[in-house]
Formats: C-alpha cells, sequence, structure tokens
C-alpha cells in the first residue's frame, strides 16, 4: 500500500548509507564463488536505495505485495520497462533463495554485474 507522507530526509540518508556499507562487504566477497549472497547483497542495496527515494519524495510503501509496488512506482518515474521487469525478475529470484533455497548460477552476476552496478549507480545520482 502506497501512503504519502512529509519527506524524511534522514531516514533516506540512514538507508542510503546502508546500502553503501553492503556494496563494500560486497566488493569483499568472491562473487563467483557465492552467487546467490552476491545477488541478496544487488537486491538488498537496491532495495534501499529505491526505499530511500520514496522516502525522499514523501511515500512509503508497506504491506504484501510491497517490494513489487516500490519497484513499479520508482521504475514509472525514473527507470525504463525492461529495467523494471529485470529487477522485478531479481525480486523473484531473491525471493526464491530466501525461501526456497534456489542456488544462483555464477553465468547470471556474470551476464549482469555491468545491469547491476548501472542501476544502483543511477540510484545513488538521483539521491544526490
Amino acid at each position: 500500500m502506497i501512503t504519502n507522507r512529509k519527506p524524511d530526509r534522514q531516514k533516506s540518508d540512514a538507508l542510503k548509507k546502508m546500502a553503501e556499507v553492503t556494496l563494500e562487504r560486497l566488493k569483499k566477497t568472491d562473487a563467483e564463488k557465492y552467487p546467490s549472497n552476491t545477488l541478496l547483497d544487488y537486491y538488498d542495496t537496491i532495495h534501499k536505495l529505491m526505499d530511500a527515494l520514496a522516502l525522499r519524495n514523501g511515500v512509503t510503501i508497506k504491506g504484501e505485495g510491497a517490494h513489487r509496488e516500490l519497484i513499479d512506482h520508482i521504475s514509472k518515474e525514473h527507470m525504463n520497462e525492461q529495467t523494471r521487469q529485470f529487477l522485478q525478475n531479481m525480486m523473484e529470484h531473491r525471493n526464491r533463495i530466501s525461501y526456497e533455497g534456489f542456488m544462483i548460477q555464477t553465468d547470471y552476476i556474470i551476464a549482469n554485474r555491468d545491469r547491476i552496478q548501472n542501476i544502483i549507480k543511477t540510484l545513488f545520482s538521483l539521491l544526490k
């Protein structure tokens, strides 16, 4: 459920900082040895940055389907349809890893690393 509220710069900045910390840890991880954990960290980073952007704009999204709604909301204003679909796919992989023990193949990380990093870079630039 999307709720409009007063922008929360402090919480937005805290989420941005947590995303930076997650990325710093990710740099120290062998992504090809731990592809599932790498995807979880990339998704967590993107989610925190999207949440930070929404908060900065006075929007909170909670409840069932909140991740999907957040992706749709941010994508509608700042990204194209292919990126929105890619993020939804990442979310589905993340859910399968977290709830079913699904294992991501190293090839997925290698093939999508640049795209993921560009999304993260875009989100950081939107938060400046």
